[in-house]
């Protein structure tokens, strides 16, 4: 009998082992469970890469801004029409313009940069700041950034009146989307200033203004990748603000891109020939229904450190 009352004590202590075992596995299986429910792993934003592969849409900015610590270096060349046939070699022997310019982007999406451009000797400095990135599986279905300048004309002080009159000034806002691997399409409203513009004197000999100061203008830019490396890219520049005279041609431009990872080379036919984008809006002489097309050509290079 006293066997048989050690055994029956020894099992229920087995048991209560048992079951205290069991439910502290329990509770620690629950706590699991309730942590990896509170804690979800997050999921990474997928964004659309490579709307464009430049900064350049031949005679416009693209909305994109390249990736923290690039140095950008730009070569622009924009040779004389085309009108005078072979007499300067459909242009290529004309006055032409050129740009010089670098930039760099020193934090996550902006982009800063400066350069020289031939006609007006004209400085710019200018920024661009990635404001919205297209999502992928959700998100934003566009890109947008913003982009603007200020130019300083370095000309001789006899073309003005007070060192004001040297400043102009652009603002456009890039709206873009990658609609698939190979289609991509923008948007981009912009609004240039001048502080001094041409004028005129009346019968009464004050001064007239020819132009407003301020030029509201929209441009629309697509491309169409054919091969991995080369795209055919096409702008049109539409004047929006109509002044008492003077007002400027749209423009028309179309050609082709080659890149690799640290270059891009574009080639084009168009009308624009002050390459600064405020010159460009308000004083384009080009007009492309009367064939004054020229050939421009832009050269980027990249370094990433």
């Amino acid at each position: 009998m006293k066997n048989s009352n050690k055994y029956f004590r020894a099992f229920l202590l087995s048991a209560c082992l048992g079951l205290f075992t069991l439910s502290s596995v329990q509770v620690a299986a629950q706590e699991v469970a309730a942590d990896s429910v509170a804690k979800p792993t997050p999921v990474k934003k997928k964004y659309a890469k490579r709307t464009f592969e430049s900064n350049w849409i031949q005679d416009n900015q693209s909305v994109m801004v390249p990736i923290k610590g690039t140095l950008e270096m730009d070569i622009q060349h924009r040779f004389g029409t085309v009108k005078n046939g072979y007499k300067d070699f459909a242009g290529l022997y004309a006055p032409s313009n050129i740009r010089i310019g670098f930039s760099y982007v020193p934090i996550h999406n902006l982009q800063l940069g400066f350069g020289f451009t031939k006609d007006r000797l004209q400085w710019d400095f200018n920024g661009k700041y990635s404001l919205v990135k297209q999502g992928l599986k959700g998100g934003w279905p566009i890109s947008i950034s913003y982009f603007g300048n200020v130019v300083v004309d370095t000309r001789t002080s006899d073309n003005f009146v007070s060192s004001g009159d040297r400043f102009s000034y652009f603002n456009q806002l890039l709206f873009a989307r990658k609609v698939t691997e190979k289609i991509s399409v923008q948007v981009a409203p912009s609004l240039s200033h001048y502080n001094n513009i041409p004028g005129y004197l009346d019968a009464s000999g004050k001064v007239q203004p020819k132009m407003k100061n301020d030029h509201f203008a929209i441009e629309f830019m697509g491309r169409y990748k054919f091969r991995t490396k080369t795209n055919f890219m096409v702008n049109y520049d539409q004047p929006l603000t109509q002044h008492a005279m003077n007002n400027p041609h749209p423009n028309i431009s179309f050609g082709l891109e080659m890149v690799t990872s640290s270059h891009a080379f574009q080639v084009f036919a168009g009308n624009y020939h002050n390459i600064i984008p405020q010159s460009n809006n308000f004083f384009n002489e080009n007009d492309y229904t009367e064939g004054q097309f020229l050939i421009g050509f832009n050269i980027t290079r990249l370094w990433n450190f």
